[in-house]
């Protein structure tokens, strides 16, 4: 008997346009585990445009000015700021999912990458989801913003600017601002919640070291200098705008070179 494969792209697609929070997390699970069981194949698909990913009803999502900041004095200044992170590994998710999806001219080695990282950013979802549910609340309780998918649907023409721009970049940042969050939750004995970010931030790493491998892959391809491109490549989309503090010791294990890193410093 002839075993018909399905095709992982578009599992991919079905996966991101998933609205159901419980439903995205099984699915990608589902999705890693028939790829690497190999039963699905590289049957590409039409590639349509995303004008916005999956997501449920709640949370609403609002210009970023419109966010209010609350201190973590009160429970729901905790709850508020652990949301944010759950929104963020959601919109992981899709980042991760729409990276196979999209560029299906990409080897084989990239899927196995982009799949793994949209199954952890899933896992994180529901470890910060848990610490929400301490404090009486769940994932769309607050309001958020949707930058990092619109970032995603403006980097949708090139695989090499989507690897430059949003895990060397946008996911970077987290880098960067976690270790803060981690100091602030420690100082209201948030125990739990500090192992949580740990957690977070060593896979982060990994995460934003995948960017990193593909971008200077696809660099050295295309016959094009990795530093300038990616300075170039910030100046252009970003108008260079990168704020630190950095990360510095978390970026170079990431894959950032020294280069890099005394540009982002001094620029």
């Amino acid at each position: 008997m002839i075993s018909i494969q399905e095709s992982v792209y578009q599992r991919c697609y079905d996966a991101l346009m998933m609205n159901d929070v419980d439903g995205k997390a099984s699915a990608v699970f589902s999705l890693l585990e028939d790829w690497r069981e190999g039963r699905l194949a590289m049957i590409a698909v039409p590639v349509v445009e995303i004008a916005q990913a999956g997501h449920p009803t709640k949370p609403e999502l609002v210009h970023p000015k419109q966010l209010k900041s609350r201190g973590l004095g009160s429970q729901e200044g905790r709850a508020s700021l652990l949301h944010a992170i759950a929104h963020i590994e959601f919109n992981a998710i899709n980042l991760a999912l729409d990276a196979v999806y999209r560029f299906q001219e990409m080897p084989k080695a990239f899927i196995d990458d982009w799949l793994g990282v949209a199954a952890e950013e899933a896992y994180h979802f529901q470890l910060v989801r848990e610490q929400l549910s301490r404090f009486g609340y769940d994932y769309g309780d607050f309001p958020a913003h949707n930058g990092l998918w619109e970032t995603t649907a403006d980097t949708a023409f090139d695989v090499l600017v989507r690897m430059a721009l949003v895990p060397r970049t946008l996911e970077a940042r987290g880098l960067d601002v976690t270790p803060h969050m981690i100091k602030k939750l420690r100082a209201v004995c948030e125990v739990r919640a500090v192992e949580v970010l740990h957690i977070l931030l060593r896979d982060e790493v990994g995460h934003v070291a995948v960017g990193t491998h593909w971008f200077a892959y696809l660099c050295q391809q295309r016959g094009l200098n990795r530093f300038d491109t990616f300075k170039s490549l910030i100046e252009t989309y970003l108008r260079g705008d990168i704020k630190g503090p950095f990360n510095i010791e978390a970026r170079l294990e990431a894959g950032f070179t020294q280069q890099e890193m005394d540009w982002l410093l001094t620029r």
